[in-house]
């Protein structure tokens, strides 16, 4: 400000003065020296650790923090420097960490290196700042867990068996991804596909108490457990126990038509009978498809009262649509957008054969035009022998009902196409014994599984989706394609955390 308002002003200046050991000019500091020949009098690094060994577990990918403690850390994650520090103790050396950063390695190398910059008073109050490399090695030794299950791979003490009796494996496949999300079976010894579930085996009681505390909060299941005595020390009263967890879900599935029992029906406010299941998670929720009323069903009113399923959704029929009337506005209903329509349709099996159609009232008014396709129930044709069905004697019974827009038509166009994204799956042990119509089957049902996920964004909305690198997209493929094919969008997809290598050399060379 002084110099604003035109005032005379002394410029400071620093004096210099020559080095004690070779007399160059430099600024003034405790030790009269300068910094080369401040560094070759002391060695701040002196007696500090410059190669340190960490014990790593290859197969659970963990370290260990002596005595016990087990440790897992990414290679460059801000968990794997902390516990690097942590090994060289600088606090008891008398030395200041400034900073650390970790050199670039071959991740097959075994090796581990720290660049770290450290500060220290030396001469006379003069403080001199250094920095060195750490050289960490890995030496792989298994720890007790993982001896135990190399030694003895069905060495397990805690068993949980998931079941659903259905005919179908969506299910699982809805609940796979769930697991991969939140690492639920990431304690897990083995994993093995069985016929109507999947089985999962830890080395811990507790483990297993915790992965079926979370299937219980995703879907509506009852469980059981049992132990078997495996042996017995008499002198100092030692058990060991092995412990089965049977755990079923509820066969009510996304996209059934179930009747309801009276009783059911009663408890939930006079609620259809005839209903569609439109979600499943630790509850099921309930939609009447003619007044667009709805309910959740939790686990314990469930099993208080179990039923089945009317129809499943391997039973949807494709029909036609030629005319929609809307009934109603627009309404959301549990994160979900419905309106009533009179809509008039026929099956596409008698498409060209009979003038078969059905007057139909729908919830799909919102999303149905003439000349759409649609998947739903056909109650005219269809023979059930449902003793829930019968306890209602003057229940007019629909001649079809409607679930979902069908795209089967349009997606003739993309078969045999990549997706751009992909699914992770857990490594689990599959039968390869089994018949040859039983793996179509299921390779039919996880196509449909991801199908799902295209059509429905609430659906995926627990899965995480992954780019698939081998995607190529080409202009005549977008051009070709149906726009009004359902797709996931670029923005909910994941990068696939993999080290690329010529990424990594780009770094480098920008360093």
């Amino acid at each position: 400000m002084a110099e604003e308002a035109g005032m005379f002003m002394v410029h400071q200046t620093i004096g210099s003065v020559l080095c004690c050991k070779c007399g160059i000019p430099m600024q003034p500091n405790a030790a009269n020296m300068c910094v080369k020949c401040l560094r070759s009098e002391v060695d701040i690094t002196e007696g500090l650790k410059k190669n340190v060994i960490l014990l790593h577990c290859p197969e659970c990918d963990t370290y260990l923090d002596p005595p016990s403690t087990r440790i897992r850390a990414q290679l460059e994650s801000r968990e794997l420097m902390a516990f690097c520090l942590k090994k060289l103790k600088l606090k008891s050396t008398g030395v200041i960490l400034v900073n650390a950063e970790f050199i670039w390695t071959e991740p097959h190398s075994k090796r581990i290196k720290l660049r770290v910059r450290v500060q220290k008073e030396v001469l006379h109050g003069a403080i001199l700042e250094q920095a060195y490399v750490i050289e960490y090695v890995q030496q792989d030794q298994m720890c007790d867990s993982c001896t135990r299950v190399q030694a003895n791979p069905d060495q397990w003490v805690a068993g949980v068996q998931l079941r659903q009796h259905v005919a179908h494996r969506r299910t699982f496949f809805y609940l796979e991804q769930l697991i991969l999300k939140h690492d639920a079976a990431a304690r897990a010894i083995k994993i093995k596909q069985m016929d109507h579930g999947i089985d999962f085996f830890f080395a811990n009681r507790s483990h297993g108490v915790k992965f079926v505390d979370f299937v219980g909060k995703v879907a509506p299941v009852k469980s059981r457990n049992d132990k078997q005595l495996v042996s017995h020390d008499t002198k100092s009263n030692n058990y060991n126990y092995k412990h089965t967890f049977s755990v079923e879900i509820s066969p009510i599935c996304r996209e059934d038509l179930v009747c309801l029992p009276p009783r059911v029906a009663v408890s939930l406010g006079n609620l259809g009978p005839l209903v569609i299941c439109s979600k499943v998670t630790n509850s099921i929720a309930l939609l009447d498809p003619f007044t667009l009323r709805h309910c959740f069903l939790d686990a314990d009113q469930y099993w208080r009262t179990p039923f089945k399923s009317l129809l499943t959704s391997r039973q949807l029929v494709e029909y036609i649509v030629f005319d929609v009337d809307f009934v109603s506005p627009e309404v959301n209903i549990g994160g979900s957008r419905y309106a009533l329509a009179d809509a008039t349709v026929a099956r596409m099996s008698d498409f060209g054969k009979n003038d078969t159609m059905f007057n139909i009232k729908t919830h799909l008014g919102h999303i149905l035009k003439p000349g759409d396709y649609a998947l739903g129930y056909d109650l005219h044709g269809a023979n059930s022998n449902d003793m829930e069905l019968d306890k209602y004697k003057n229940l007019v019974i629909p001649e079809a009902i409607l679930v979902k827009k069908s795209y089967e038509e349009k997606r003739q166009r993309k078969r045999g196409k990549p997706r751009s994204w992909k699914l992770k799956s857990l490594n689990m042990e599959v039968d390869d014994t089994r018949a040859r119509g039983d793996q179509e089957k299921m390779n039919s049902e996880y196509e449909q599984f991801l199908r799902d996920l295209e059509e429905n964004p609430e659906l995926r909305f627990n899965v995480s989706l992954y780019r698939n690198k081998e995607y190529q997209p080409s202009e005549m493929a977008s051009m070709t394609d149906g726009e009004d094919i359902p797709s996931i969008p670029l923005e909910e997809l994941l990068a696939d955390l993999e080290i690329d290598d010529a990424e990594d050399e780009d770094e480098g060379m920008r360093e």
